[in-house]
């Protein structure tokens, strides 16, 4: 069965738009497990714009499933993890002017920083994930640069309009996961995943976690978070 974390920034967003302390990611993290969640994902940004320390340090406490914390490859935030000793660490790239996260990490040019931390993680017992573009030269860097998972960017298929575009990228995606599991990686996915293009990727080859949290915060506004957790984790039963 393919878990399901959820992504609680944009919980986060909301209650930072009035620099007030609701509604709070933390609540949000319970609610989502009790809905059937495997996993809770966060990201602390280099400019704090959702999540904050706080909310890192209480989830470590409270989260009952896995706590997977995307993050830069910097200092800072090697030094975070190895304070707060999340389940999983996930090294995406980071830029101050994006408004999401655009595209997946340039394992290829991978600094020095990045190799110690990933070693420093390792030897902490912390998991690492790499958020990668489909592409096999990404992919093999991953894996010698001694990640155990990758995170396939789902972006430019989410993006797909038409019909041709929709399967080329799914190819893509579908050609990195076999490729990936030859590498001896595990396959996760996300970005940009909702309740219609999550059927179809429920499809690709070895895939074993899902991070998707935008379009269930949207969804959460009008059913409330428990539901819109219910009508996810259907769409991935039926379609795994």
């Amino acid at each position: 069965m393919i878990a399901l974390h959820i992504n609680i920034d944009h919980v986060a967003t909301v209650r930072q738009a009035r620099q007030i302390s609701e509604p709070d990611p933390v609540t949000a993290s319970a609610l989502v497990e009790l809905a059937g969640a495997e996993g809770i994902t966060i990201h602390l940004r280099e400019d704090r714009r959702h999540i904050i320390d706080r909310d890192v340090r209480i989830l470590r406490q409270t989260v009952q499933t896995r706590l997977n914390l995307e993050m830069a490859g910097t200092e800072e935030m090697f030094g975070i993890a190895l304070e707060i000793s999340p389940d999983i660490v996930t090294l995406v790239p980071e830029k101050r002017e994006e408004v999401t996260t655009e595209g997946g990490l340039d394992v290829i040019r991978a600094s020095n920083i990045m190799f110690d931390g990933i070693k420093q993680m390792q030897d902490s017992g912390i998991r690492v994930s790499l958020f990668i573009d489909p592409q096999e030269g990404q992919i093999k860097a991953s894996r010698e640069i001694g990640a155990e998972d990758i995170e396939l960017h789902t972006g430019c298929y989410a993006n797909a309009r038409t019909s041709s575009e929709v399967d080329r990228e799914y190819q893509r995606l579908v050609s990195g996961a076999e490729f990936a599991h030859k590498q001896k990686l595990q396959v996760n996915a996300g970005h940009g995943l909702n309740y219609i293009n999550t059927q179809l990727i429920c499809s690709l080859p070895y895939l074993r976690e899902l991070n998707i949290g935008h379009s269930i915060v949207s969804r959460a506004i009008f059913v409330g978070i428990s539901q819109a957790v219910r009508e996810m984790k259907e769409i991935i039963i039926l379609n795994s």
